[in-house]
């Protein structure tokens, strides 16, 4: 690429995300490039450009396959709906372009064409050192965009780093939270799916939750704080909130709807907590709190705009994630739990029963070796094998369907909704009933018992 632009008389540089990984030899994901050519020129140049960002300077280039970002250097002045830049200044030098940038460890430039680095706020030492830094001053840098506090709780938990004493301190401030709460809903929720994503979210949760910036977003958590639940029974040590963030740890990164559901699944516990006092000891119940744990999380994520399919799955494990699995469950007993909970969210909610239990004491869970661990794994084998028997789970696998009872004589309505009820648990006790001979025969002397 940086030929194209040599040989138009352009400088360029790679600059940002890709920067700061290289220097941290970490793959990079993004790439983005600082030029002193204009975005026109930069279309001029290109065949295939995009102005995605035309106004403030950045297009788009599709180059081998990739798409590069391409901004101008500039400069910005005002920030008055604590996003965008009032005006923006093309600049002749990739220095003052360094100097708009958030924090130090992204204000690095590497020159495309001899690779010299441009490194004027010391990221390279920042970065060596772990620690998130802005350039400048850290209030003035939060006020110029909301989103920049987030980003700087996000890094902390994405790359391990340490945020500076001056940096962290600034986003305590009532002026910077006014700034922050002015950002859309839409840009703190890729922040917080980018956190979710991290090795271990709870760092970064923890510093939003210390800073009040969870609590201008995701209030719902203040209550949880404090509620405890220790108590003789020695089930938990932590507190609610701890429970949930370490639980968070405990879910697969790369399963964003279980970490998120791991966040949420208690969070209903401060609402639904009873104490009961009995001779051995103070004993804390939390009944059906599954059930406003779901419904908060429903609240919460529709407010984050989640995609409608998400927030459905999410609520769904919320809801079913309290099961006690015995030995002595009954192979019916697995095909209703089965059919409760469908079989396409089994791995998802094991994951998050793993996750509740690693959250409880913050230590992994051994599924060879514990009890709890060889209990789950049994009745994962006896899933899998009720699974591999096709039988009936839901009522549009029976043999039979309601224009087959109409014409039974069966009116449509509640009454036949109730029948075809009766029918699946019917199969669910003896998958063998699931015959159409067997099921209108059942079905007839259900009508005829109780219309």
């Amino acid at each position: 690429m940086n030929s194209v632009f040599e040989e138009s008389g352009f400088e360029a540089y790679l600059v940002g995300g890709a920067v700061r990984d290289m220097f941290m030899n970490k793959q990079a994901a993004d790439w983005d490039i600082a030029t002193n050519a204009t975005p026109e020129q930069v279309m001029n140049i290109f065949h295939r450009v995009i102005p995605t960002g035309i106004a403030h300077g950045t297009v788009t280039v599709h180059f081998m396959g990739s798409e590069i970002e391409v901004t101008t250097f500039r400069t910005e002045q005002g920030y008055s709906d604590c996003r965008h830049p009032d005006s923006v200044k093309y600049t002749a030098n990739i220095e003052d372009d360094l100097s708009r940038r958030d924090f130090t460890m992204n204000a690095i430039a590497v020159s495309l064409k001899d690779g010299a680095v441009v490194d004027t706020f010391c990221g390279r030492k920042d970065i060596k050192k772990k620690l998130i830094r802005t350039v400048g001053k850290p209030q003035n840098r939060f006020l110029e965009d909301g989103l920049r506090p987030v980003r700087a709780l996000r890094f902390a938990a994405q790359l391990g780093f340490d945020i500076e004493k001056k940096t962290y301190a600034a986003i305590f401030s009532e002026e910077i939270h006014k700034t922050v709460s002015g950002i859309s809903i839409e840009r703190f929720r890729d922040e917080l799916i980018k956190m979710l994503s991290s090795e271990k979210p709870s760092a970064g949760l923890r510093l939003m939750e210390e800073t009040g910036i969870m609590k201008i977003f995701m209030p719902e958590f203040a209550v949880c704080r404090g509620c405890i639940q220790e108590d003789v029974r020695s089930f938990h040590e932590f507190d609610v909130m701890d429970h949930l963030l370490y639980a968070c740890d405990g879910a697969p990164a790369q399963k964003l709807n279980v970490r998120l559901a791991a966040l949420l699944h208690d969070i209903g516990k401060p609402a639904a907590k009873k104490i009961q006092h009995t001779d051995a000891g103070d004993i804390n119940t939390f009944y059906n709190h599954e059930q406003s744990s779901a419904q908060i999380a429903k609240d919460l994520l529709t407010r984050l705009r989640f995609p409608n399919s998400m927030i459905e799955n999410v609520v769904h494990l919320v809801e079913n994630h309290m099961f006690y699995y015995e030995s002595k469950w009954t192979d019916a007993a697995v095909r209703r739990f089965l059919a409760r909970v469908k079989p396409e969210n089994i791995d998802d909610l094991f994951d998050l029963r793993i996750a509740d239990i690693y959250g409880m004491h913050n230590v992994p869970v051994r599924l060879h070796d514990s009890e709890t661990g060889k209990n789950l794994l049994e009745l994962k084998s006896r899933i899998e094998k009720i699974t591999a028997q096709s039988g009936a789970l839901c009522i549009k696998d029976l043999a039979v369907n309601g224009s087959d009872l109409i014409r039974e004589g069966i009116p449509a309505g509640k009454l036949m909704g109730r029948i075809l009820h009766e029918l699946m648990e019917t199969v669910l006790d003896d998958p063998s009933q699931n015959s159409r001979e067997s099921l209108l025969a059942v079905a007839k002397n259900i009508y005829e018992k109780i219309r």
